[in-house]
């Protein structure tokens, strides 16, 4: 696994712009230096509230065969990797996001540090619901919630039903993914009332009436990890799946841009989920860093930060992050780029409107 730079180590890097940016702890800047918010009153205005969601799911001290402590650092390292970039000057595009977006940083929900490594339900159960009650903030102000985070439900079903909540009307989704996490119940716990790595897709779909299948674009599952039962459910229903062997073989980034439109069809609003095991080892490093989540066949780093784009472009209620490949400061970055060219869509977006 790659060694990830100390603090120091990384203030010490030639590209850092400066080391006058705001901090949510000594070693934890805020992203690409925006605003802290430390209390509600002050992501009121706020096109965007960064959350961070820092849980490890399950017992003991790894998670899919690497030590949580590295999984647990991506808040902070994503952060770290951020402050390295001079704004939000994206040049791809020449659009500066900080230009026509407000963007603030709500630093790390409070979860105990207990909670990731002593999977209990009442344990889960309190971490869930301390992000469903700052992404209710976000919501309720009028922003768009990005959570990252690292495991369900703390950034996935913890994001997406607020929006539904809040929404009150038909919710379209785009999940990037290496599984389909729709089995009818959480491995870990056997407990109804976890939503899971495994089944939050499902009981999100069970518990929020707002979301159907027939709006789910899901990208990037392969190979021969699911039961077709749960698979050939969703088919049925209408999902529109794009995995990695048809992106290959027949769509390219294209057509998958234009298949995402199935999510946006007779909505109101759209949720983005983005598991980062969907890159297995096509990313900037190899894909051992998800120990055993890492697949054949993964999506690659451009693939993962063109949609990010197009679905800010296109209109997203609320983004979230989870499975990070943890300790390569590139892959961290990986993150940095999807979550920045995502704000440019919705700059580009708000640009659109304005002429019309």
């Amino acid at each position: 696994m790659p060694h990830y730079p100390t603090w120091e180590q990384t203030l010490a890097g030639k590209h850092w712009r400066t080391t006058h940016f705001p901090r949510i702890r000594e070693d934890m800047p805020t992203f690409l230096g925006v605003p802290y918010a430390i209390r509600e009153e002050d992501i009121q205005g706020a096109d965007v509230v960064i959350i961070g969601s820092p849980f490890a799911a399950g017992w003991g001290k790894k998670y899919s065969g690497v030590d949580k402590a590295e999984w647990l650092a991506a808040t902070t390292r994503v952060r770290q990797q951020s402050i390295r970039y001079r704004g939000g000057y994206v040049q791809d595009m020449d659009i500066d996001v900080f230009e026509h977006l407000k963007v603030v940083d709500y630093g790390d929900v409070d979860i105990p540090i207990e909670a990731s490594y002593e999977g209990t339900v009442e344990r889960i159960l309190e971490a869930q619901e301390g992000v469903e009650a700052r992404v209710k903030q976000a919501l309720a102000a009028g922003a768009v919630p990005i959570v990252i985070g690292q495991n369900s439900p703390c950034a996935s079903y913890a994001v997406g039903r607020p929006i539904a909540q809040h929404v009150k009307g038909p919710v379209g989704m785009v999940s990037l993914d290496t599984h389909w996490d729709c089995w009818p119940y959480d491995w870990a716990t056997m407990n109804d009332h976890i939503a899971g790595s495994t089944n939050w897709k499902d009981k999100l779909f069970r518990d929020c009436p707002e979301y159907a299948i027939k709006n789910l674009v899901e990208i990037g599952e392969r190979g021969m990890l699911e039961n077709p039962d749960v698979v050939r459910r969703f088919l049925r229903e209408g999902c529109c799946f794009m995995p990695m062997w048809k992106i290959r073989t027949e769509l390219g980034i294209e057509g998958v841009v234009k298949n995402l439109d199935q999510a946006y069809q007779g909505t109101q609003a759209v949720y983005a989920h983005f598991d980062m095991d969907v890159l297995g080892g096509a990313g900037p490093t190899e894909g051992d860093l998800l120990g055993e989540l890492a697949e054949p066949i993964g999506m690659t780093d451009y693939e993962a930060i063109r949609i990010a784009y197009e679905v800010g472009r296109k209109g997203c209620a609320g983004l979230s992050f989870l499975c990070i490949p943890p300790g390569s400061a590139i892959m961290y970055r990986v993150i940095v780029y999807a979550l920045t060219y995502f704000l440019a869509g919705m700059a580009q977006r708000k640009l659109e409107q304005a002429k019309r």
